[in-house]
């Protein structure tokens, strides 16, 4: 028998009402995709992976713009070329518009790679703040994905991205100190 996640938290919640008692336990609820995106560590991954996909983008345009400007010429000038002069400039076109092509699945490839390992990391950091939380505030159980509807005061959202906002404050400031001589 497959259990959805609902029936999951009932039967963990129940579990936790029998053992502990009624007000022996707390539980909080933690909106991750709210946290990922209220986080400076967010807005810097995100401003980090676009400094380093504009060269690329840049390249792919100039790329293409080539590849319009001898089409353009074979358009304009191929009633006046000869047999040879066409053919060669017609296989320049095929082969550059091949490499641009390749080169453009590439980006996108590494661009979602790049994508996925600033989530996972982001992820992580999330993680352990959630769990750190946890500990100071001695919660038992902290809910997050598959979530239909919690009360706002069990949400520590807010407190999780607080201690994000604190960690990148330390770590840009570490890093200043560390860059000034």
């Amino acid at each position: 028998m497959k259990l959805s996640s609902v029936s999951v938290l009932l039967v963990v919640c129940g579990l936790f009402h029998q053992s502990l008692g009624a007000s022996d336990y707390r539980i909080a609820v933690v909106d991750p995709n709210r946290v990922v995106e209220q986080s400076p560590q967010y807005e810097a991954a995100r401003d980090a992976l676009q400094r380093e996909i504009e060269e690329r983008e840049r390249s792919l345009r100039e790329q293409q713009e080539q590849i319009s400007a001898l089409q353009s010429k074979l358009e304009r000038d191929g009633a006046l070329m000869s047999e040879n002069e066409i053919q060669r400039l017609q296989n320049d076109i095929r082969s550059r518009t091949r490499r641009m092509k390749y080169a453009r699945d590439e980006f996108q490839e590494d661009f979602a790679l790049r994508q996925n390992e600033l989530r996972t990391k982001l992820g992580r950091q999330v993680q352990e703040v959630v769990v750190e939380l946890a500990k100071e505030q001695e919660i038992d159980l902290i809910i997050s994905d598959g979530l239909v509807y919690s009360h706002p005061r069990i949400d520590i959202s807010d407190l999780v991205i607080e201690r994000l906002k604190e960690e990148f404050k330390k770590k840009s400031a570490s890093r200043l100190q560390s860059a000034t001589p």
